[in-house]
């Protein structure tokens, strides 16, 4: 089973737990509705989109309501802390939380003590907070942007605020931010590095750069992180290697993208509609340029 833990950008969302559904450009759990725009409820449209191709899998999703504050992230934190061991996912994936190194050592000690490891996935806040903690190299895979790849290759950094800027949202410096990751031991097993450029690292070896097809307002759209994010999340739980996973799905997005043929007024559910098209033809051809 594939759960995924994360946040709605809304205090009244209750701390709710079950198998989410897509319908239209809503996802629904346990009868709540959260529209698909960005964030984890993307990330959990381009699962459920993926799942229309790979076939029956279980996916649940544990959300809760946070606006910043932290203290949503904490109650789900909380529950994580004493459920996950009956829960028992096969994948697990964190998104959105509010950085919190007690509560992610905590969560982290409960995952280390399943009768059955689950492949470990964390993104946007529970990476920082895995980096934070010094618990990066137990996670399986880590999908930062290129602004999370620099905090992750600042070894100084205590806090994603503080990164250096000499570090900062630079392209052309992805080998050499990964290779600092590494060296300072705050990487996962494997990194998906989300950008103009898409990089699969396994063991601080960069083995993959996919960057067709490129659909160029993609860039400016929010969203398109957590699709891919998702789309790596859906593909390791259908059964691919963390590496054949993260090449399948930056490909996939890509495609998606570009069927999409989005403007900068467009929305990342565009994308998502697209998604089980693209994987299908990608899953036909998966080392096809699509030029």
């Amino acid at each position: 089973m594939l759960l995924i833990v994360g946040t709605v950008p809304d205090d009244s969302f209750p701390l709710t737990l079950g198998a989410p559904a897509l319908d239209g450009a809503d996802i629904i759990v346990n009868g709540i509705r959260v529209p698909v725009n960005r964030g984890t409820a993307a990330l959990v449209g381009a699962v459920l989109a993926a799942s229309q191709v790979l076939g029956s899998m279980q996916v649940e999703a544990a959300l809760v309501g946070d606006i910043g504050t932290g203290k949503g992230s904490r109650k789900l934190y909380e529950r994580l802390s004493r459920e996950l061991q009956d829960i028992a996912p096969t994948t697990l994936v964190f998104h959105y939380l509010q950085p919190d190194v007690d509560w992610h050592n905590k969560v982290l000690f409960t995952v280390e003590e399943m009768e059955k490891r689950p492949v470990l996935i964390a993104d946007a806040g529970f990476m920082y907070a895995a980096k934070m903690s010094g618990q990066a190299p137990s996670y399986d895979l880590f999908t930062p942007d290129v602004g999370e790849l620099s905090f992750l290759a600042d070894e100084t950094a205590p806090h994603p605020f503080y990164t250096r800027g000499f570090i900062l949202h630079q392209d052309n410096q992805v080998p050499d931010l990964i290779a600092r990751a590494y060296e300072y031991k705050n990487g996962a097993r494997h990194l998906l590095v989300k950008g103009s450029v898409d990089y699969t690292v396994a063991d601080g070896e960069i083995m993959d750069q996919i960057s067709i097809p490129s659909a160029e307002a993609m860039e400016a759209m929010g969203g398109t992180g957590d699709t891919l994010t998702g789309l790596a999340c859906a593909l390791i739980e259908s059964g691919k290697s963390i590496r054949q996973a993260c090449r399948i799905a930056a490909r996939v997005n890509r495609m998606a993208g570009m069927f999409a043929d989005p403007t900068p007024a467009s929305q990342v559910m565009d994308i998502i509609v697209q998604i089980p098209k693209a994987l299908a033809q990608v899953l036909e051809d998966p080392n096809a340029s699509f030029c």
